[in-house]
């Protein structure tokens, strides 16, 4: 049963998720929302350029009802009066064709945004399958739509009806005004009717707007398991991470195995832990950590000591504490400056040792380390 609740679509979506989708040309989209904006427009384009318009067309059909008898014998006269008719029509449509137009561009904007996506062009062969096709004619989104559809053409339907209906005295009084008067006032019944009509889709936009934001939010929807793997996919797969950590530690170690032979002298614990010591008069403040290791790493610490004749001091306190409080390629802390310079005092002299001939010299012992730089314990 936790498998399958983990592999139910029960949580939103992640914000990778919807990014993908947007891509992928997938937003919430209200075909309601972009007609009523379109339709609210070309009234509102209507009412306010109405006299213009007019205007415009009262001209075209007073040119294309004038008769002269060369026209009737002449094609290409024709022709001119039939452009110039057209001109008259784009002068008169061309404002409102291009609100249309710029409410076309803005409307999406209002839902989901501006959308530029070549995926969504791409051909998908998937929808052509007759099965699927089936499928969606019977799916909750398909219903919806149905409902939607019959629920808005009831609501035009009755609101043209009630319109009608409340001004039909008003309809059949226009038989008795003269033409001049009865034109605008029909104009005006019309648009009322048109506005009262187009503010009544007011509601279906009211609906399907949450209707769609819900359907898309929906279809997006992911399982647990779907969000493990994305956050697998975010920080990485565990065992890839591991692998790379192991070599990343084995380039490190390589490097660092690398600089034991430029050190001045080991330190050793004696068997569990070493360290290497490193000090340049004219290139660093303070001597250094090159190199550290426990156990086996720092055997081979002690063996590469060997081969190149590096100094090797059992001092314990003193590899416990730069074991512990020293990184690598970093200067030892202030505290054990004393003791350092007593083990690398004691390194120089078996360097003259082997150049000059001098006596051995003794080891340093009782070394001056704090106490409270020397762990109990160390970590492997």
């Amino acid at each position: 049963m936790a498998e399958e609740s983990d592999l139910e679509k029960t949580e939103p979506a992640s914000p990778q998720r919807l990014e993908k989708a947007r891509d992928e040309g997938q937003v919430a989209r209200s075909r309601e929302l972009v007609t009523f904006t379109m339709l609210v427009t070309a009234l509102g384009g209507l009412w306010a350029m109405g006299e213009t318009i007019g205007g415009h067309f009262g001209s075209a059909m007073r040119d294309g009802l004038q008769f002269e008898r060369t026209s009737a014998f002449d094609a290409s006269h024709m022709m001119v009066h039939a452009e110039g008719a057209v001109v008259h029509a784009l002068q008169a449509l061309l404002p409102l064709l291009v609100m249309m137009l710029v409410a076309a561009l803005l409307a999406p904007m209002l839902l989901g945004g501006w959308l530029l996506s070549t995926k969504s062009l791409a051909p998908n062969f998937s929808k052509l399958n007759p099965v699927a096709g089936i499928g969606r004619m019977f799916s909750t989104e398909t219903l919806a739509e149905l409902v939607k559809t019959i629920v808005k053409s009831l609501l035009v339907g009755g609101v043209a009806w009630w319109v009608i209906a409340g001004n039909i005295s008003a309809l059949m009084a226009l038989m008795n005004e003269p033409i001049h008067a009865a034109l605008p006032h029909a104009l005006k019944l019309v648009a009322a009717s048109c506005a009262l009509i187009v503010g009544s889709l007011l509601l279906v936009v009211a609906l399907d707007v949450p209707y769609q934001l819900w359907s898309h939010a929906h279809k997006l929807r992911m399982s647990r398991e779907d969000l493990r793997q994305e956050q697998k996919e975010n920080d990485g797969d565990p065992q890839v991470k591991a692998q790379i950590r192991r070599q990343q530690q084995q380039m490190a170690k390589r490097r660092m195995m690398a600089e034991v032979p430029k050190a001045d002298i080991i330190v050793t614990n004696p068997t569990h832990y070493a360290v290497a010591l490193k000090y340049r008069d004219q290139e660093m403040r303070a001597p250094r950590v090159i190199a550290k290791g426990a156990d086996l790493l720092a055997l081979r610490i002690r063996a590469l000591a060997e081969e190149h004749k590096i100094p090797v001091l059992e001092a314990p306190p003193l590899t416990r504490a730069l074991y512990r409080h020293t990184e690598l390629g970093q200067e030892i802390p202030l505290a054990l400056y004393a003791a350092v310079a007593e083990v690398l005092a004691w390194a120089y002299q078996l360097q003259r040792l082997g150049s000059e001939g001098a006596s051995l010299p003794r080891p340093p012992r009782n070394l001056p380390v704090p106490e409270a730089l020397v762990p109990q314990e160390l970590p492997a």
